[in-house]
């Protein structure tokens, strides 16, 4: 089955929020819907190189408010905020609105596949191998703690002359289940030989509907999950549930309380065919009442002592071999 379908935009409404929230008439939905994507080209197209994650839009009467989530924030806001003022300004020239902006840090930019991806897309434009940007990526996000990472390459691979796409995974990405929190981002690596597309699926778990007793009553509203997904907050939902379990010694992770073996005969744990072993240990662990001394054990064996039993025969030995000389002496007389 082909997996056409964005992740993101499969699961908006569901556990996802919309990335631009405002309403308007059929007739001025176009060039609101334009005025978007001129914001967002605008402000990758300015800040391309401060680690860019996501922009979302807020829009009201006579108010634009912009958030933005990178993983550097000190290069969008710049010395003493000029940075974000001379973007303040030129949105504000485009759409002739108020212009508040918002921005994030990203905490742990590992999880984050926008911020994957474009780190496997700038050491292919520095000729890095394909397969060790791919493997590293993988690697640094299933030990930040991602349940199972996707990474695909499509393009002119190490240079070659025809294209082809080569992709690792890792863990578990279901896209089909809506409940898994599957982040997807995808760029292109510009290369001397033309460019390489790069796609990153990262599931950080699953979100449980409202009702749900392991999710936090803070993060219950649509809005508040999507905030923290994207700032790298806590796990959530049956993720979380798995996480807490695993530190819990007579849980085990939810299959039950351990229950104690019983003790047999001896005072010990009941082994298979262990009756012989049990009596034997019952017998030299009896000990004599008060008043009474312990009996002394007489040995069932006598004490073989080799060394004197090897020296008897070497002692026997010259006595035989004098008798055969006596009786020549007694023959030569």
């Amino acid at each position: 089955m082909g997996q056409k379908i964005h992740p993101g935009g499969l699961r908006v409404g569901v556990i996802h929020d919309w990335k631009s929230n405002w309403y308007t008439g059929t007739k001025e939905f176009p060039a609101y819907l334009l005025e978007d994507i001129k914001i967002r080209e605008h402000i990758y197209g300015k800040l391309a190189h401060a680690g860019l994650s996501d922009i979302l839009i807020r829009k009201d009467a006579q108010r634009i408010t912009i958030d933005i989530y990178t993983a550097r924030p000190g290069i969008v806001i710049g010395k003493s905020g000029v940075e974000v003022d001379a973007l303040r300004k030129d949105i504000h020239g485009m759409t002739n609105k108020a212009v508040h902006i918002n921005i994030n840090e990203i905490k742990r930019p590992e999880l984050d596949a926008k911020l994957v991806a474009q780190s496997i897309a700038e050491q292919l434009a520095n000729r890095v191998s394909f397969r060790r940007a791919m493997k590293r990526s993988l690697a640094s996000a299933m030990r930040s703690g991602a349940m199972g990472v996707k990474v695909q390459c499509g393009g002119r691979l190490g240079g070659g002359e025809m294209s082809r796409s080569e992709s690792y995974s890792e863990g578990r990405v279901p896209l089909h289940t809506i409940r898994a929190d599957i982040d997807y981002g995808f760029v292109e690596a510009k290369t001397t030989f033309g460019r390489i597309g790069v796609k990153v699926w990262i599931n950080k778990g699953e979100i449980m509907p409202e009702g749900y007793e392991g999710m936090a009553q803070k993060d219950a509203r649509l809005g508040d999950q999507d905030t923290a997904r994207r700032r790298g907050g806590t796990a959530e939902g049956l993720g979380a549930s798995r996480e807490g379990g695993r530190g819990r010694g007579p849980d085990r992770e939810g299959l039950g309380p351990v229950r104690q073996r019983k003790k047999g005969a001896g005072g010990g744990p009941r082994r298979p065919g262990g009756r012989g072993r049990a009596r034997a240990q019952e017998s030299t662990e009896r000990t004599p009442p008060e008043g009474q001394a312990a009996p002394a054990e007489e040995p069932t064996q006598p004490p073989v002592e080799p060394e004197a039993a090897a020296a008897a025969p070497e002692a026997e030995a010259p006595a035989e071999a004098a008798k055969p000389d006596e009786a020549a002496e007694k023959g030569d007389s």
